[in-house]
């Protein structure tokens, strides 16, 4: 199929168990962290999933970079089951699929030197001969801003903004498909969060890369993503094509999310829009639709009834009773 998406999710589920008692440990709830969504990622795209802290984004970067086992759902890279994969084909998938993490003061092993930390996709993969790893991780690195000799040093010897670089170039030297991100500029000073940006646009443009943007920050979604996922407590409960959700957010959270975030314009006049209450706890979540105990336009069937997602002319979806 020309047309398969390289990531696609379809009614991914994750459950935390939730004990108590130490000695006869017994089950009394789930933590329904991720609970049913789909979607999925063309070639050469961004999809953003955004959301408050604690609603199951990056739980969903977990799942599909294996790093956790759904309770139910799947995810499919290039059209195969990630979570059936076994043997070389679970190795083409680690090189297929890569991740830039939020933390590059942590996610680099401070006892590696900077050109085995960029070469280990490489060389893990064994699909490159050893000659050729030194020159390609020298062009990675020159690719993403840095010199060469740089190549020998330590990860301490670096700011944060270079240390991010250093992850980016070692998630793209393997040729991957698909790059999670999570949260890749967060913990970066705010004048170097733009420079490391467009290093992303660039490269995903070059080399025609996919990336799957965990993001709370709307402005960082606004300038990279084609599509915008919004999550509420494991729920997706909205998703368009960028444009078209920030010039018309259809979802009452939606809306609560963008008037919470400064606006382009210092003139500009918004209706700031105060949500009540605190996110519940995705131990116990509320009935029906998760948000309607802090939606203003919550209607007695909201309680009672899960929404369906519908999908409106514009390609828009939404899961909301209004619609």
């Amino acid at each position: 199929m020309a047309d398969e998406p390289v990531l696609r999710v379809e009614g991914l589920t994750k459950h935390f168990p939730v004990t108590e008692g130490l000695l006869w440990m017994k089950v009394v709830g789930a933590v329904k962290a991720v609970d049913g969504i789909s979607f999925s990622v063309q070639q050469g795209e961004t999809l953003a999933i955004v959301g408050e802290s604690g609603c199951g984004k990056t739980t969903t970067a977990k799942l599909i970079l294996r790093l956790e086992e759904p309770t139910a759902g799947q995810v499919f890279v290039d059209g195969k089951n990630v979570h059936t994969l076994a043997g070389h084909e679970l190795r083409d998938y680690r090189t297929t699929v890569q991740a830039v993490f939020q933390d590059p003061w942590s996610s680099l092993s401070p006892r590696m030197r900077v050109q085995d930390i960029v070469a280990e996709p490489l060389v893990i993969n064994g699909s490159v001969p050893a000659a050729a790893i030194k020159e390609r991780v020298a062009a990675m690195l020159s690719r993403v801003g840095l010199r060469p000799q740089q190549a020998a040093l330590y990860p301490h010897e670096f700011s944060g903004g270079q240390r991010q670089r250093i992850a980016v170039a070692s998630a793209l030297v393997s040729g991957p498909k698909l790059i999670i991100l999570d949260e890749p500029v967060s913990a970066l000073d705010v004048s170097i969060r733009a420079q490391i940006m467009n290093l992303l646009v660039d490269l995903q443009r070059e080399y025609g890369v996919s990336y799957l943007l965990i993001a709370h920050h709307l402005a960082t979604t606004r300038y990279m993503a084609h599509e915008v996922a919004v999550m509420y407590l494991g729920k997706i409960v909205e998703r368009a094509r960028t444009k078209t959700l920030f010039e018309n957010p259809l979802h009452p959270y939606t809306k609560a999310l963008f008037s919470a975030a400064l606006p382009a314009h210092p003139d500009i006049v918004r209706q700031e829009i105060i949500l009540p209450g605190e996110v519940p706890s995705p131990i116990n979540p509320p009935s029906g639709c998760r948000f309607h105990p802090r939606c203003s336009y919550a209607m007695p069937q909201c309680a009672a009834v899960v929404p369906e997602e519908k999908t409106l002319a514009s390609g828009h979806t939404v899961a909301c009773h209004l619609y």
